[in-house]
């Protein structure tokens, strides 16, 4: 099913579809999230928040329910099934278009370093277990959500991971295809 999925990747990032996701990445990161933290900044506070938080344990995501007051409760909800649904398929579009893109001058058909496109998707499944998570929990608060409050610190770090190391994969497959342009270029005629 992975296989499948980063060869349907690699095969759907042509040139004008990578160029699009990152134009897309690049428009929507510095218009939208600005915004969105704004909006919500200003109906629960500017404490801390679950998405912008790499580690947190389920007490502390109770406080930040009860930091959020009623209103900044229900404005984190609704902008996890509204704003962030949208944010990590566009980082992902973004991230894994142009990883296969790389990936397919990196390296020869069936190596296993064409994998690597699947590094942005994981972390974008894991960013949605995330808001699955704390909206569940900061929803239902006061009420104690057990379990899925301890999933959501671990989907949190997780997320962080894979989705920044999406930027290291990113560079390094650049750095690779590179090298190997380069090294072709130097072959004799």
């Amino acid at each position: 099913m992975f296989a499948q999925l980063s060869r349907w990747l690699h095969r759907a990032s042509r040139g004008w579809v990578t160029l699009a996701a990152a134009i897309l990445f690049l428009v929507f990161t510095p218009l939208v999230l600005p915004d969105q933290a704004a909006r919500f900044e200003a109906v629960a506070g500017s404490g801390p928040s679950p998405d912008q938080s790499l580690f947190y344990t389920p007490a502390d995501l109770y406080r930040m329910a009860e930091s959020f007051g009623a209103a900044g409760r229900a404005a984190y909800v609704r902008a996890r099934w509204t704003f962030d649904v949208v944010w990590p398929l566009v980082y992902t579009g973004a991230l894994a278009t142009a990883i296969s893109w790389l990936a397919r001058k990196a390296f020869t058909r069936g190596s296993r370093g064409r994998l690597l496109n699947l590094v942005p998707v994981a972390g974008m499944a894991l960013d949605f277990g995330e808001n699955i998570c704390t909206s569940l929990v900061i929803g239902r608060y006061p009420a104690a959500t057990p379990v899925v409050d301890v999933l959501a610190t671990v989907f949190t770090p997780l997320k962080w991971l894979f989705v920044g190391g999406s930027f290291v994969v990113l560079v390094g497959v650049a750095v690779i295809a590179l090298a190997r342009a380069l090294r072709r270029n130097k072959e004799p005629a």
